[in-house]
């Protein structure tokens, strides 16, 4: 791994270049948030479809909340280096933008322990996002996800982080 100071360290690469997931015991436990956001744009049909509540499979997005609630607590099993942790909250929220035809979600997900919780809210964001899909592609294959992006993090050593980007 390179010492160079104007490149960052990736921490999941140990001093050889191999990958490792990193060693988080020395740590504090504190308070994580993490809030992370993205959207799903589609026809003014599809939407409309969705806002009536008479999608054939159902309850979009009580549905969608749903599965995005369970991808946070199931993201170390999908990203291998992700540490597993016993999450204390997680809060999904749904707005529609009907002038764009677009869904924005957005995912607070918190615990008390040693790593951060940014990965969990980029997981249920992007799975909620991948339901409304899923529920709405015999109307709509055209739906494009885009924007998927962490907008704060708090706690740890590193303490409070807020996106300047505007999505």
């Amino acid at each position: 791994m390179s010492t160079n100071s104007s490149k960052p360290a990736l921490s999941h690469f140990d001093s050889s270049g191999q990958a490792h997931m990193v060693d988080v015991a020395g740590k504090d436990d504190s308070h994580r948030i993490a809030i992370a956001a993205g959207k799903i744009r589609m026809k003014a049909e599809t939407l409309d479809i969705i806002q009536q509540g008479n999608a054939k499979k159902g309850d979009v997005l009580g549905i969608a909340r749903i599965a995005a609630i369970m991808a946070a607590k199931r993201t170390s099993d999908l990203i291998p280096l992700c540490h597993p942790l016993a999450l204390t909250r997680v809060a999904i929220d749904f707005s529609i933008d009907a002038e764009n035809a677009t869904i924005n979600c957005q995912a607070q997900v918190e615990t008390v322990g040693k790593t951060g919780v940014e990965m969990e809210a980029l997981t249920a964001v992007q799975v909620g996002l991948l339901t409304i899909y899923d529920m709405c592609k015999a109307a709509d294959r055209g739906m494009v996800m885009s924007d998927i992006r962490v907008l704060e993090k708090h706690g740890g050593k590193s303490g409070d982080w807020v996106s300047l980007i505007d999505g």
